[in-house]
């Protein structure tokens, strides 16, 4: 029997209005009305095994869609469980939605079941963190928290529910869904930027995840392209130059920021993985001018001061600065000398990698099991990672051939990412490969959800690189300390067994003659399925920053 309609029902209807497809959450008596009123609206409902997982999942489909999605979480422990999701969608300026349970009005103050007042936890994570004020009000509060999410610069919001007001009848909400307005950019500021690529003669465009998630991957590889620009993308700019573009120079991208004497940088932070925005100054060469553009202005650096900055819709940003470097006299054919400097230099590490990418040496080199997962990937695959050391070889070695197809955590650094984005891309792309590359310690925070992967019929290839140690900890201890302490884990712990006996498949791999057939039949498997390789803790990979 069709139960009445309800908040619940007020609430679903809007988020669908907003291209929401499914409900990410984890069952809870507080949130029982959104549930039934995914039920009357036709949205799916998946139901994970942890709360970080529902939100690191409804993150992953925002960033693989570029629609916002949907967490349910329900009151109390349901919500914090879920707050590293809610910081990860945070700093990767995510639209995600997240619903909460909250006990009923009529008990508040009288120590109800997981009574908690929600939102000021949430306020320092989100763009906006409120509690619905009656069941009338619910449909236009939704309808405020998705418009909230997706207007530049994106980001989560929380939202909790009263649950007397859910389970309350409520009036259907007259939805009207609305796309944000194109952000214009200052046209003084762009022209002020060609006029410096005007007087550069060693230029770098970096390309970060908001050239992505702003729709503008096509405008800015059109840009680089007509100006013959060297490009170093970032996070989800991975794939806009497809692996073995002549302008994509990512494996040289020590020699381009130490001598370049202008660096561009679209739609990622000046942060730790960018130097904190200093460039050049190396070999003799002075600092480097930066330039810094955002898809809004509270995303522009202020721990620097930039040469010249911008901010807009970031299409009309290429295209604008395309006109600009027009008007002033911007020659591509001024770089040549430069992009064949770097082009070389990309192509001989390239080639320098050939050997230990080939290595036979036992412990397993990781950089092996990427020469041969290079070898499988298709070219639409998705390729998520989730761990320290393992996952920095995966930035370095595996090179996207489209746009969107790359998910890593992001700034926050935050473990635990990878099965929840494994499970939104198998929905988000359910022709592609999907391929979760995991840290030995990354798989502790969250292998129990390869459950849901089973239970939901979501086919993974699970790559697990298996040190037995903390990797980013063990030798930066040793080399401060000269011995280390809580950084070891079981060596060639049976991660694949665990997998197994959730209803999947895998293998453990200790020869590097192994990895290749285990890869294939990991691929062909049409099941959730962990290749589970032990490597060689010995090797650490060789980082330049720490983040600190």
């Amino acid at each position: 029997m069709e139960s009445a309609k309800h908040a619940g029902d007020a609430a679903v209807a809007v988020s669908k209005a907003y291209g929401v497809e499914t409900m990410f959450t984890l069952s809870g008596g507080h949130v029982f009305p959104l549930y039934d009123g995914a039920v009357h609206e036709g949205m799916r409902i998946l139901d994970v095994r942890h709360e970080q997982s529902a939100v690191f999942a409804a993150e992953a489909t925002a960033r693989l869609t570029r629609n916002p999605g949907l967490a349910v979480l329900t009151a109390g422990p349901g919500i914090t469980n879920g707050v590293s999701g809610v910081a990860t969608a945070h700093f990767n300026g995510s639209p995600v939605v997240v619903m909460g349970g909250r006990a009923p009005q009529s008990r508040w103050g009288s120590g109800a079941l997981q009574e908690m007042d929600h939102p000021p936890l949430l306020d320092p994570i989100t763009k906006l963190s409120f509690t619905a004020s009656d069941a009338e009000s619910v449909g236009q509060d939704v309808e405020v928290a998705f418009r909230t999410a997706v207007a530049p610069h994106r980001g989560p919001v929380f939202l909790d529910f009263y649950m007397d007001h859910l389970f309350a009848p409520s009036a259907v909400h007259d939805v009207q869904t609305q796309t944000p307005s194109p952000l214009e950019p200052d046209p003084d500021s762009l022209a002020g930027i060609a006029r410096l690529l005007a007087e550069a003669q060693r230029p770098v465009l970096v390309y970060g995840s908001d050239v992505w998630m702003d729709r503008a991957e096509e405008a800015a590889r059109d840009f680089a392209e007509t100006w013959r620009l060297p490009v170093i993308p970032n996070g989800q700019g991975r794939g806009i130059l497809p692996a073995g573009h002549e302008l994509l120079v990512t494996r040289a991208r020590g020699l381009a920021f130490a001598q370049a004497d202008l660096v561009i940088v679209v739609g990622t932070p000046l942060d730790f993985r960018l130097g904190y925005g200093w460039f050049g100054g190396k070999d003799g060469a002075p600092l480097a001018r930066v330039v810094h553009i955002a898809d809004a202005p509270s995303q522009l650096a202020t721990h620097m001061q930039p040469a010249a900055s911008a901010a807009g819709d970031l299409s009309v940003v290429f295209w604008s600065l395309g006109a600009a470097c027009g008007d002033a006299g911007v020659k591509p054919d001024a770089y040549a000398s430069w992009v064949s400097k770097l082009s070389e230099s990309a192509a001989a590490a390239i080639a320098g990698d050939a050997e230990l990418l080939a290595s036979g040496s036992d412990p397993i080199h990781p950089m092996r099991v990427y020469g041969e997962l290079g070898k499988v990937l298709a070219e639409d695959a998705v390729v998520i990672g989730d761990g320290g050391d393992f996952v920095s070889y995966a930035g370095k070695y595996v090179e996207p051939r489209q746009p969107g197809n790359w998910l890593d955590p992001g700034p926050y650094g935050c473990l635990g990412t990878g099965l929840g984005y494994s499970i939104a891309a198998r929905l988000a792309r359910p022709s592609s490969q999907v391929v979760l590359l995991l840290g030995d310690g990354a798989a502790g925070f969250s292998l129990m959800d390869v459950d849901t992967l089973v239970r939901h019929r979501l086919p993974v290839v699970m790559i697990c690189g298996n040190n037995g140690i903390w990797g980013l900890e063990k030798h930066p201890m040793q080399l401060l300390y000269g011995y280390d302490v809580a950084a070891e884990l079981q060596p060639q712990c049976r991660y694949d067994q665990v997998v197994t006996a959730l209803g999947g498949g895998g293998e453990l791999v200790t020869k590097p003659s192994e990895i290749g057939p285990a890869l294939r039949r990991a691929f062909d498997s049409g099941i959730p399925y962990m290749v589970n390789i032990a490597t060689d803790p010995q090797i650490a990979y060789p980082r330049n920053t720490t983040g600190v």
